[in-house]
């Protein structure tokens, strides 16, 4: 009996034992798991750190206040006695300028850099992706009028972003303050930015940024096939050696987000106000985005993804029109135009209850467009990239429009009639030259820019050959005497 009471009391401890061991293994496996999920999402959620971050201030002496004497929470040095240049400084002179408009802050825009011969920047950075920011404000500087500034600027001699660039002509009809964004692949440890004044004319600066990024943030390489768009079945690849120009980055829904509450690369994003035609606004308050491996917090900031324009709740109504950007872009470039996306509402959670079709310049970029399923779910935040050509029109043509348009899915299993879009950028892409220079705006009336002698890559594009002239001319006059014998019979 003892025994047998034993072997009981025994088998007893020992499940009890075996059920606190299961229970503590189960705990120990959830915390793991939770732990393990926190610090991935903690990873994915974090801003990025920028290896650069560097804030000149050109034609200045002092430091700045990154929050008290300018709106973007950077550092501002001088260039004054800068290991950076100006080189040669003896050829340059700084200056201030003669006015200060209302809508311009006073770093780095109130003093400049200027000459009438060329003069560089070199700047010793880390090998990697960089932003490269040039600030200007077109206004006049003593004994320098706004309107004779016509200059080119170069990147180590590889890459031309600006040719026979003028401030004034680029901001007469907007502010006076412009910021001219590009990225480039920095493979050496120097990265030297020429500035080249036109013929009896100057180059001035007011301000220089060179961030750092991740180095596949926008820039992907061979390993990622970008559609064609207009070509069926057909991918590009964007390569390190190419380099962007912004031409739009929109907070699609909401307010603009300043470079201070950027994550980590002190990018502006722009209220969409100038470029969408219609649709509805929709802000998600208190909602908690989920970040991922794909779509890291750093690819765009979190009020991007909290805001989104949509079509409407009438099913009727939305299937009559298009929710459509329209951007204005140089002729005879290639580029990339990439959407953010996150489904917040609607209570969408699964794939085919909201599929709607994306147009870009009215071909068929995406048939069906679904959410949760680019994404895996609601409240991820995705984005698609898409890659446009901008043929030229003909000879003479400088720009032309890119529409962007988003129409629902007229299957009837859809659940959802409507269509959705928080952010998008817009990048021109360098061409086979390394050239990203455009065209001026159209002169006021009264002006007249300075002719300038054309990079390589622009010679010979605007000239009409002889014969042409010649063979125009003679089908004219046939044509004109066609008509005045029809006339007279």
């Amino acid at each position: 009996m003892e025994g047998s009471d034993r072997r009981k009391q025994n088998s007893s401890l020992f499940s009890m034992l075996s059920l606190t061991h299961i229970a503590l293994f189960s705990f120990l496996l959830f915390f793991i798991k939770i732990t393990t999920s926190n610090a991935a999402d903690a990873n994915y959620s974090s801003p990025y750190n920028p290896t650069e971050i560097i804030a000149l201030s050109c034609g200045s002496s002092s430091m700045t206040d990154p929050f008290s004497s300018s709106n973007d929470g950077l550092n501002w040095t001088g260039d004054a006695a800068s290991k950076f240049g100006p080189f040669p400084s003896s050829k340059t002179t700084a200056a201030t300028a003669s006015t200060q408009d209302s809508s311009v802050p006073t770093v780095p825009y109130m003093t400049a850099r200027l000459s009438t011969s060329q003069f560089n920047y070199t700047f010793n950075v880390s090998s990697g992706m960089k932003f490269i920011r040039l600030h200007f404000y077109s206004a006049s500087y003593p004994d320098h009028d706004k309107t004779n500034s016509f200059f080119s600027v170069t990147a180590n001699d590889e890459f031309t972003l600006l040719h026979n660039f003028s401030a004034y002509l680029n901001t007469a009809s907007t502010s006076p303050k412009l910021i001219k964004e590009f990225c480039l692949n920095v493979e050496t440890h120097n990265l030297t930015l020429s500035f080249t004044p036109s013929a009896s004319s100057y180059a001035f600066i007011n301000g220089i940024e060179i961030v750092s990024m991740p180095n596949n943030i926008y820039i992907r390489g061979s390993d990622v096939d970008l559609p064609i768009v207009g070509i069926q079945g057909q991918s590009a690849q964007i390569e390190y050696n190419t380099a962007l120009e912004t031409v739009s980055r929109l907070n699609v829904g909401g307010n603009s987000i300043s470079a201070r509450d950027d994550r980590g690369m002190f990018r502006e994003w722009s209220k969409e106000d100038n470029y969408i035609i219609n649709g509805q606004t929709i802000f998600a308050a208190g909602f908690k985005i989920r970040y991922t491996k794909d779509t890291p917090a750093y690819v765009a900031p979190g009020n991007v993804y909290l805001t989104l324009r949509h079509m409407g709740k009438t099913k009727g109504i939305n299937l009559n029109y298009n929710l459509t950007w329209s951007f204005s872009v140089d002729s005879g470039f290639n580029y990339l135009v990439r959407l953010h996306f996150c489904q917040f509402f609607y209570n969408v959670n699964n794939p085919g209850e909201m599929v709607f079709h994306i147009f870009i310049n009215n071909q068929t970029a995406e048939a069906a467009a679904d959410i949760i399923n680019f994404s895996g779910g609601n409240g991820i935040p995705v984005f698609r990239d898409y890659f446009v050509m901008a043929l030229r029109g003909g000879i003479l043509a400088g720009k032309q429009n890119i529409l962007v348009a988003l129409h629902p899915n007229e299957d009837s299993e859809t659940r959802y009639t409507d269509a959705i879009l928080n952010g998008l950028e817009l990048f021109k892409l360098s061409d086979a030259h390394g050239n990203l220079a455009g065209l001026n705006p159209e002169p006021p009336v009264q002006f007249s820019p300075p002719p300038a002698e054309p990079s390589d890559n622009l010679k010979n594009t605007n000239r009409i050959p002889f014969w042409v002239t010649l063979a125009g001319s003679f089908v004219g006059f046939v044509i004109l005497i066609s008509l005045l014998c029809t006339f007279i019979w």
